[in-house]
């Protein structure tokens, strides 16, 4: 039986709970709890070769991909090399969800137009302080999302014949 008492979401508020809970961090996430996210959400637009952040930037915000792609490059011996691109309902800029990090790669905008929805790091901090289960099931799916990251990596490692010094990953 439904509780009367209990909230209620308008259809564009289910439709953005259906987006987020496709996108890793928020797959554990109910829909009261991801409700905490929509007051600090804002979109925004960017265009072609745009950069939304740079290697080295501090963290200041979570990305989800509503339209467009963007890769993800690290500068290799002043070239950059893409490792990762991606699409709709994919998010970037993960470790925004940790305190005082900063950018291991650039995110630089690949299709003709990219639609992000930006949640800023301090209000994503503000939800933790508030609300500890929440923390505790993003850090569980940011866990396994760098553990995935480790195992290709090392997978990489092995199918390259070690060209490069694995070491240097953990000095």
């Amino acid at each position: 039986m439904r509780n009367p008492f209990s909230k209620t979401f308008e259809p564009h508020e289910l439709q953005m709970f259906d987006f987020m809970q496709g996108i890793k961090f928020f797959e554990r996430l109910r829909q009261k709890e991801l409700s905490r996210f929509l007051p600090a959400m804002h979109e925004r637009k960017y265009v072609r070769d745009e950069v939304v952040f740079f290697s080295k930037d501090p963290s200041q915000a979570l990305y989800l991909i509503r339209r467009g792609q963007i890769d993800l490059t690290i500068d290799v011996r002043e070239n950059f090399e893409t490792i990762m691109q991606l699409k709709r309902g994919e998010a970037f800029g993960e470790n925004s969800l940790l305190e005082n990090a900063k950018r291991t790669y650039t995110a630089l905008v690949t299709s003709d137009e990219a639609d992000l929805i930006v949640i800023p790091h301090f209000a994503i901090q503000e939800i933790f302080d508030s609300n500890p289960k929440i923390k505790a099931k993003m850090m569980t799916s940011l866990a396994e999302y760098y553990n995935t990251n480790n195992q290709r990596l090392f997978r990489s490692y092995r199918e390259s014949f070690g060209f490069f010094s694995l070491r240097q990953m953990f000095e």
